[in-house]
């Protein structure tokens, strides 16, 4: 054993906690959202079910579906795999490694309550910011108490050099709670006036869901795609490109066409967002020159296979909001569910199961147990994709349709939505082939903790019982 390969086993022992909590809960959340999503989807089939129920009403349950994929997945996965890639790449261990178990178990709470005060009726009305004071409070403070921790841990690596991953992980880092203090402050704290309040939701939303995932997930994607091909990061310049083009053009975007605003605001959001096609094309040729021709690590539904299905997925998504933001198209698509059907390739389709991939890499190296089930994951694999591209497509058709039949004024509302429902029923199919993929993962994450932990409990009895049978000996 060389010394490399034990720094990098330090290095991994020292990750194994905090990183078991982040994605303990980021498993268990990933299956709430999934079920809340289910339910909510079956007021498309049977709207008189939950009738009676107010709690679980569309309105209510899809907005909190949104929330625990994107607060209680998303952001806790991409931490988790962020602070194993800085503290792999600085090639130094964590240290005071109670800090981010502490900061996690708050996050965790912050989403419980969040969502219960949400679902109760306490929401600020706002999308993607609905919880109430106190979850967010809970969430702030600890990706504060986290990202402190890790800049502090990052400033004491050995190798000094920054990597492309390095660029996109730490502008995420620092871009979250900007734009989170700043929606809080401005729309619950002490909120502006006005259609001000849409514009900075409008800003907050689009930053959090296209822009924080974005550089989370190519952050993560750049670190392990040249790792599994055997081959470095191709065209660096193209990569540095791509991070300054996101970051301009992504973070000023998000009003849509026709809001009730001075013309100039959607017009330069729509500009920008059309000016992504040049750090989705340069991503893209960065992902075929690293991974095309490398005699690397084959593609059989694990890690290597997910994250270059992820990573397909954004420059999809991305040019389905590119197409979204030209005027002649979005005349159509605006205000139907082709903008979901986006969304859900960036969250899902891109995201999380870039998480998926780099999750399943990380956890057996640093736990040092293997996955009780390893040929789930590919099952799993195959139902996220199959469940994606039925979601994803369905949805996108179905809204083109809305956006058409709208056109018409003969039509009416109702005969559009009835036109629309075939489409929305089919989306149900494809949920459940996900629900079915993210309990097959939840599955073995939950297999592994339980494993670790029965392991540490055996070790803490064999350490206890020891003295006792020496004496015996002796005696």
């Amino acid at each position: 054993m060389t010394v490399n390969d034990i720094s990098i086993k330090q290095i991994d022992a020292s990750c194994r906690v905090p990183l078991l909590v982040l994605f303990g809960g980021a498993a268990f959340w990933l299956v709430v959202s999934s079920l809340l999503a289910f339910v909510a989807s079956h007021t498309f089939h049977m709207p008189e079910k939950f009738g009676d129920c107010s709690w679980l009403t569309y309105g209510h349950v899809q907005p909190a579906a949104d929330d625990a994929l994107l607060y209680g997945f998303c952001i806790p996965a991409g931490l988790g795999v962020m602070l194993w890639i800085f503290a792999r790449l600085g090639q130094v261990p964590f240290r005071s490694a109670l800090v981010p178990v502490v900061a996690a178990h708050l996050w965790h709470l912050g989403v419980l309550v969040g969502l219960v005060g949400f679902i109760a009726g306490d929401s600020t009305g706002f999308a993607w910011l609905e919880f109430p004071r106190g979850g967010s409070a809970l969430l702030f403070f600890a990706y504060l108490l986290l990202g402190l921790w890790a800049l502090m841990n990052f400033s004491g690596r050995r190798e000094s050099g920054l990597f492309p991953s390095h660029w996109f992980l730490l502008a995420a880092l620092f871009w979250f709670p900007w734009i989170y203090s700043t929606a809080n402050i401005l729309l619950v704290g002490w909120p502006v006036r006005g259609v001000v309040q849409a514009v900075i939701a409008w800003w907050f939303g689009s930053n959090l869901v296209f822009l924080w995932t974005s550089l989370v997930g190519i952050g993560t994607a750049f670190y392990f795609l040249p790792k599994f091909s055997a081959r470095p990061l191709q065209t660096y310049f193209y990569a540095l490109f791509a991070f300054w083009t996101l970051l301009i053009f992504g973070s000023m975007r998000g009003v849509p066409a026709g809001a009730p605003v001075p013309a100039w605001l959607p017009s330069l959001c729509a500009l920008n967002s059309l000016l992504l096609i040049g750090p989705a094309l340069a991503l893209a040729v960065i992902g075929w020159k690293t991974v095309a021709g490398a005699a690397g690590q084959e593609c059989k539904g694990g890690s290597f296979c997910m994250i270059k299905f992820g990573f397909v997925a954004f420059v999809l998504s991305s040019l389905m909001l590119i197409a979204g933001a030209c005027p002649q198209i979005s005349r159509v698509t605006q205000f139907t569910w082709f903008g979901v059907a986006q969304t859900q390739l960036q969250l899902y389709g891109f995201f999380t199961i870039t998480m998926f991939g780099a999750i399943y890499y990380i956890l057996p190296r640093v736990v040092g147990i293997e996955f009780a089930f390893p040929k789930l994951i590919r099952v799993q694999h195959w139902c996220a994709m199959l469940g994606l591209v039925i979601l994803v497509v369905s949805l996108a058709v179905g809204g083109l349709v809305q956006g058409i039949k709208l056109q018409n004024p003969d039509n009416t509302f109702a005969g559009v939505t009835n036109a629309v429902l075939p489409f929305l029923r089919v989306s149900t199919l494809g949920l459940l082939f996900l629900l079915i993929a993210n309990l097959l993962f939840a599955l073995n994450i939950f297999a592994m903790i339980l494993a670790w932990k029965w392991s540490v409990a055996r070790a803490v009895f064999a350490a206890v019982t020891a003295p006792l049978e020496k004496s015996e000996v002796k005696a």
